[in-house]
């Protein structure tokens, strides 16, 4: 009787049980050998007994070489991996794994990144378990410990007044970026687009049903931009992160989004009418209107931490 697999899992052949004490020895099945072994090995692939030297599926030329082989790699690939029941999310942007040190790029296609929903933030394959990344000494993303509240609620309190005055500024200097006159009316909002739409960069590939038409801006105060406004048009059908990448490239702004994870250096989109900063998997086609005036900010924290406060 042979013994189970797992006793010998690196080899397709396994010593016969020699427990039983009538157990004489078997011959080598091998064609022109017939040796006796009282120590024989059975070929798990053809099933057949054999001697010393012809025990392993090569010397015995083994009619059904192989099989032992595959059956242990479905065995293999039915296990569970260690990573099942991870929540993947549907998008995640670019960004590097939050693990400290590590300085791989998650939300990519071949690093789409898992999302830890103890801890709230987003790692790479090799930093999705828990205590590879340390997690339960980790204060969760949107809480707010007693220890750190008053040194967070001054910061972005401070942030969030900068950027309501800012932003009251920037509704009265969007208007003056129309043509004159100031449209209020429907008809004049339509030439005011069609105007934008003559002077507008972006990609001529793009079919005109899906472009959205826009105004970008950069503070100055901020960033530091070659360009410091320009009109462009991006597709419906993108993200809000998307669209700062190619916002940031036609403004020559200094993006370092995908490659710091300092809050402080990060860009944002702040929509001058909606009169919000607008996340970056937000569709554009659902938060922008073509006529629209978006401007890129750098170091505002990210749009939950100033809604809560």
């Amino acid at each position: 009787m042979a013994s189970s697999s797992s006793d010998t899992p690196d080899t397709s052949y396994v010593k016969m049980d020699t427990a039983d004490a009538t157990l004489i020895g078997k011959h080598c099945e091998y064609e022109y050998c017939n040796q006796l072994d009282f120590l024989p090995f059975f070929c798990q692939s053809c099933k057949h007994t054999f001697c010393l030297d012809h025990r392993s599926e090569t010397t015995h030329k083994c009619a059904n070489a192989g099989a032992w082989a595959e059956r242990r790699r479905q065995a293999a690939l039915a296990k569970p991996s260690a990573g099942e029941g991870k929540r993947m999310r549907d998008f995640v942007q670019q960004k590097p794994c939050a693990a400290r040190d590590c300085k791989t790029t998650v939300g990519t296609s071949l690093v789409p990144g898992v999302h830890c929903d103890r801890c709230n933030r987003d790692y790479c394959l090799k930093h999705r378990l828990g205590e590879e990344h340390d997690c339960k000494n980790l204060v969760p993303i949107g809480a707010r410990p007693g220890g750190q509240v008053a040194d967070l609620g001054r910061e972005a309190r401070s942030a969030f007044a900068k950027l309501k005055a800012w932003g009251a500024s920037r509704k009265e200097a969007a208007t003056r970026a129309l043509p004159k006159p100031k449209p209020t009316s429907a008809s004049q909002r339509l030439v005011a687009v069609n105007s934008l739409k003559k002077t507008a960069k972006g990609d001529a590939k793009l079919a005109p049903e899906k472009r959205v038409y826009l105004y970008v801006e950069a503070e100055a105060e901020t960033t530091t931009a070659k360009f410091p406004k320009g009109e462009f048009f991006y597709s419906k059908d993108w993200v809000i992160g998307r669209l700062l990448d190619a916002a940031a490239r036609g403004l020559q702004v200094e993006n370092v989004n995908n490659s710091s994870a300092n809050e402080k250096d990060k860009l944002r989109v702040f929509h001058v009418e909606g009169g919000r900063v607008l996340e970056f998997n937000e569709k554009v086609g659902a938060s922008l209107t073509s006529g629209n005036t978006v401007v890129l900010l750098r170091g505002i924290g990210p749009p939950e931490d100033l809604i809560q406060l």
